[in-house]
């Protein structure tokens, strides 16, 4: 049985009086894709920052592997093996590919800031850069720049500069928003993909791709769990039809 890689227990938000998270609980399963939906207004974005540590909880506790980490630092869990995909993902137009994912990988040797060293110096980083852009199906676009790559191509190359600091736990903060139907099918199977041997734990409007992808999903509503389970336990709580799924019959709603 899988035991929990991330909980958060009591998880509560407050902004000048304002409850944005009201005592959520919750265990993301090591080894499942966990995804977080709601109308907008649930929390769940507010929910995201909290359990990547970019904001501070008023009340409650993160855990992580079963140790608490509620008041580490966000570069201080990443370096755990939980990493949220755009602390890294601002790919630079102006550098090709490889570049970007090199850029990554500096980053996990901890020698991003030694900028008087010569270029060259990172081609060592090559190969393995080259081996996670195949593994994102970007080895052909390996030496354009990022500028001229397509929006959803540049999303993948978002996914492999994640991969490059080798997280245990992959946070995707609506990895497919913005995409047309064959940029979303590329994106879940590649989530499918490099989902293997790790934990993902996703936002995500689209409940096609929570439907085709998620072993288990948390419903928030006004900041609190309304429901979780498998897919089509909450696609048939009426709580959860009520609050959010009034565009089931679309597999999209609003974030």
């Amino acid at each position: 049985m899988s035991s929990a890689i991330l909980e958060a227990r009591n998880l509560t938000k407050q902004f000048r009086g304002f409850t944005a998270v009201d005592d959520v609980n919750l265990q993301v399963q090591e080894g499942h894709i966990h995804a977080l939906i709601g109308p907008n207004g649930a929390g769940k974005t507010t929910v995201f920052n909290l359990l990547t540590k970019f904001l501070p909880p008023t009340r409650g506790e993160i855990l992580y592997r079963g140790k608490p980490i509620t008041g580490m630092k966000a570069n201080e869990i990443a370096r755990l093996g939980l990493v949220r995909s755009f602390q890294i993902s601002a790919v630079f137009g102006h550098m090709t590919a490889l570049e970007n994912v090199r850029v990554a990988l500096q980053r996990k040797l901890g020698t991003s800031f030694h900028f008087w060293k010569p270029e060259s110096s990172l081609d060592h980083l090559n190969d393995r850069a080259l081996e996670l852009l195949d593994e994102v199906g970007l080895a052909e676009y390996a030496d354009v720049l990022t500028v001229e790559m397509p929006y959803g191509r540049k999303r993948a190359l978002e996914v492999a500069t994640t991969l490059a600091l080798e997280p245990t736990l992959m946070l995707l903060d609506e990895p497919t928003q913005g995409m047309g139907a064959e940029d979303v099918d590329r994106i879940v199977e590649l989530i499918r993909r490099v989902a293997t041997g790790r934990t993902v734990l996703m936002v995500e409007h689209n409940l096609r791709v929570v439907s085709r992808l998620c072993d288990r999903i948390t419903v928030l509503a006004r900041g609190a769990v309304l429901a979780e389970g498998g897919y089509q336990q909450v696609a048939h709580d009426p709580q959860v039809r009520e609050a959010y799924m009034g565009s089931e019959a679309t597999g999209e709603a609003t974030a």
